[in-house]
């Protein structure tokens, strides 16, 4: 969708990491499961499809084995999903590190112990341990069942608005499966891209180049 100079993909892979936290996703696993989805939308090989899966935790349950399989490179996928993300090995060891994730829960721990004025806000520490398979099911599971389609994709992805201004624009799934190399998830004249709007930002910061990609669907 848009490129950067090596120095800002480095700056930003470590901000990655550390707002993922407990929760990091290496960019390889990430972005051969997601090329995996859009290849096979719906279909039997899809790697997180809700048609496949009786209820959201087993998806996200064969999602992360699928996921380990790629980011500890213990599958060989298609050549054609292979390429073109950002690569940090030692970073991305020390993200799929069991010590670095318990040591990030328990500095997420200790804020609360600092910060919590109820008992009950202790109840959102668990999600903060997995925010980022918590986030990945919603997109995932909601933008595949729930919502409405503008688009005839050929498969059950939908648009979950207005959830999709929490996802920062990801529960666009049917505009996005339309256009998936647009940075713009929006396409009607109601829909509002909350990521597009950073990107767009980044661009006249010159800190990115959107170049000649296409800058949504419009209907």
């Amino acid at each position: 969708m848009f490129s950067m100079h090596h120095r800002w993909e480095r700056f930003f892979h470590l901000v990655t990491y550390i707002a993922q936290g407990s929760s990091y996703l290496n960019p390889r696993g990430y972005a051969i499961l997601h090329r995996e989805h859009h290849a096979y939308s719906d279909g039997t090989k899809d790697p997180h499809s809700p048609r496949n899966f009786r209820n959201v935790l087993a998806m996200m349950v064969d999602t992360k084995r699928r996921y380990d399989d790629h980011a500890y490179h213990r599958v060989i996928p298609e050549p054609r999903f292979l390429g073109g993300y950002p690569e940090w090995p030692a970073l991305d060891r020390l993200g799929q590190s069991w010590t670095a994730r318990i040591a990030w829960c328990c500095v997420y721990g200790a804020f609360y112990w600092t910060f919590a004025t109820a008992w009950w806000m202790w109840l959102f520490l668990p999600v903060h341990f997995v925010m980022g398979p918590i986030h990945g099911a919603i997109v995932n599971w909601c933008g595949h069942r729930y919502g409405y389609q503008t688009f005839d994709n050929g498969d059950d992805s939908r648009n979950t608005f207005p959830l999709d201004l929490v996802t920062m624009g990801e529960l666009f799934q049917n505009n996005h499966h339309r256009a998936s190399m647009s940075p713009n998830f929006a396409s009607r004249w109601f829909e509002i891209d909350p990521g597009y709007v950073f990107i767009r930002l980044l661009a006249l910061c010159r800190i990115i180049d959107l170049g000649a990609t296409p800058q949504g669907v419009r209907r």
